[in-house]
């Protein structure tokens, strides 16, 4: 972690007592993210954020004229990290343009596959990257009388986790020498062989396919998977109460820190886990199943669930392009004017973009960053929804709406339960997870809060997993072993496709014009995280939640690392490459001549 002290802030007098830092490229991510700021150290307060991403790559550009059913292969590449998140995606997109419906079992071997996924990125992010912002080397060097505290504190949960005091679950965490930061590691790579039982390769699947999977199903495979998943089960048990012991111990040790990297509670989720009793596919029917899922789609403001129809949070997507390097699409063609439901679609809707790139020197009054402004229209503004890096979103829609219970999992209409059943050494035990608050009882999404709910839902995608692994081995002791259905590609079609990737909400919009691609746009969490100031000025999500971020370092100007910062950004897990694409340029031509010497020549 590396600050640059630029001195004085650029120019006005009201800058004076500000010290401009910048952070770029954010470490332990993905991706070129760079977090300029100016300081107050005066009152221990950012005044200002710009969150700016420095590539681009363009699949929405590379992807016209493609075969859709390549869609998914080439999306896939968009990360290298949730690359199955996109291929998932894609899929469902295109079985929407093909109207076809895969066999249950084939939809419960990627809801497995999905699960592992977030089991596994989670579990490496929250312990081997975020958690090193909470270890006992980082809390030392910036916060030493924190550390003094943690040391003579006791763990609430020491009997669940292990850890006698703070200070030890801190010392766990240390990079490479930490005894639980080296067994997340372990756990990480059981989750990945859980992914690559049932979709046969991680990160980008080769059994997934429109219309299902060609996964060959059988009683061993699922067992496989099973006894793979009951040990993270168990360390699940552990992990839950551990967590909760330090970031408690954060807001008690340092009052007032639930401001850190606090915004207005504005979140979205697209939903995930399609549940094949009732998902078709359909457009028509799209609100319906979508509020089946086992992770239910929905819009939060200020707390309150204002929608679950994804219907609804599909016409509401607006692509601004606020202080980003592109040209308006204005005058350009829209590919869809009305949805198949007749509904009006916006000119600046996903299936109506043109992404026209325009690199300029950066400028923060001016253009700063190659991802653009994605924002929720709910008919009166522009809302500058935000993921939480996944999980918080996931929980906080899924706790109100109260639209799941299998048995593993259930939302109340006020909170989540986890039901976790006896393992090899631990009990039976449930978790809850409840919309947080603040002293006062307003909604609170924070740091901590982010982070603690990435904790919840990796042992939330565990027990979905145990579900999916019973009506999966129900198909197969049945008889029903098909995982794939035929389909043919129509020579025009509209579609999308939902889901929720690891860091959150994940869109895919394709129109197919004479078989071929006309337009595609997938849009990833990373673009509504860390998105620019709109053409409202309306500040991204990264830039909102560092904003007015309060400094409990102790660390003086000269020696300081920013920690209260990088524990805003990155308890949205950010990760850039989803947030932008490729640029060729203008470029010329290069021909090649064999000269008569024999020589090869670039012309």
């Amino acid at each position: 972690m590396t600050a640059t002290d630029k001195g004085p802030a650029r120019a006005s007098a009201k800058d004076t007592e500000l010290t401009e830092m910048a952070w770029d490229p954010i470490t332990r991510i993905v991706g070129s993210l760079g977090i300029y700021t100016k300081i107050d150290f005066k009152a221990k307060r950012v005044a200002e954020c710009h969150s700016t991403s420095s590539i681009f790559r363009g699949y929405s550009i590379f992807m016209k004229g493609k075969d859709p059913r390549d869609a998914h292969f080439i999306t896939s590449r968009i990360c290298g990290i949730c690359g199955d998140n996109h291929a998932t995606c894609s899929v469902y997109n295109q079985n929407m343009a093909y109207g076809v419906r895969p066999p249950h079992l084939g939809e419960w071997i990627i809801n497995l596959g999905e699960a592992a996924e977030y089991m596994f990125d989670h579990n490496i992010f929250q312990e081997n990257l975020v958690g090193v912002d909470f270890c006992e080397k980082m809390v030392g060097e910036t916060n030493p009388g924190v550390l003094e505290r943690a040391n003579a504190t006791e763990a609430p949960h020491a009997a669940e986790h292990g850890y006698r005091t703070i200070g030890d679950i801190m010392r766990s965490l240390n990079p490479l020498e930490g005894e639980f930061y080296r067994e997340a590691l372990q756990v990480s790579r059981s989750t990945r062989e859980m992914f690559c039982l049932m979709e046969g390769r991680h990160v980008h699947p080769s059994t997934l396919y429109p219309g299902g999977v060609g996964t060959v199903a059988t009683v061993q495979l699922f067992t496989d998977y099973l006894t793979r998943l009951m040990r993270y089960v168990e360390f699940m048990k552990r992990v839950v109460p551990m967590h909760d012991d330090l970031f408690d111990f954060f807001y008690e040790a340092l009052p007032g820190y639930e401001e850190v990297g606090r915004r207005r509670v504005l979140l979205g989720c697209w939903g995930s886990l399609n549940n094949p009793e009732y998902c078709d596919f359909t457009y028509r029917n799209m609100a319906d199943w979508g509020r089946k899922m086992f992770v239910t789609p929905g819009v939060v403001v200020d707390g309150k669930l204002v929608t679950t129809s994804l219907l609804d949070i599909n016409l509401g997507i607006r692509i601004l392009l606020g202080h980003s390097f592109y040209e308006d699409w204005e005058d350009q063609e829209m590919f869809v004017t009305h949805d198949p439901l007749g509904n009006p679609v916006d000119r600046r809707h996903p299936w109506n973009q043109h992404t026209i790139p325009r690199p300029a020197k950066r400028d923060f009054d001016d253009k700063y960053s190659w991802t653009m402004s994605p924002r929720w229209f709910d008919g009166k503004d522009y809302l500058p929804l935000d993921t939480g890096g996944g999980p918080i979103a996931r929980l906080w829609a899924t706790a109100l709406a109260g639209l799941v219970d299998c048995g593993y999992v259930k939302s109340t209409g006020h909170s989540v339960q986890i039901n976790l059943p006896r393992t090899v050494s631990r009990p039976a035990v449930t978790f809850e997870w409840k919309p947080p608050a603040d002293k006062e009882g307003k909604p609170l999404s924070n740091a901590i809060e982010r982070d603690r709910a990435r904790t919840y839902f990796q042992a939330y995608a565990a027990a979905c997993a145990l579900y999916f692994t019973e009506q999966a081995l129900a198909e197969v002791r049945a008889g029903r072993t098909k995982t794939w259905e035929s389909f043919k590609v129509p020579d025009e079609s509209v579609s999308c496709g939902f889901t929720e990737a690891v860091r959150g909400v994940l869109s895919h919009h394709m129109v197919v014009r004479g078989g071929k691609i006309a337009n595609y746009h997938p849009y990833p969490p990373t673009p509504w995280n860390g998105s620019v100031r709109d053409v409202y000025g309306t500040p991204g999500p990264y830039e909102d939640a560092v904003q007015n971020t309060p400094i409990f370092e102790e660390n003086p100007p000269e020696r300081f690392k920013g920690i209260d910062i990088m524990r805003a950004v990155r308890s949205f897990d950010p990760c850039l490459p989803c947030g932008v694409h490729m640029y060729l340029g203008g470029g010329r031509v290069l021909n090649t001549a064999h000269s008569p010497t024999g020589v090869t020549l670039a012309i």
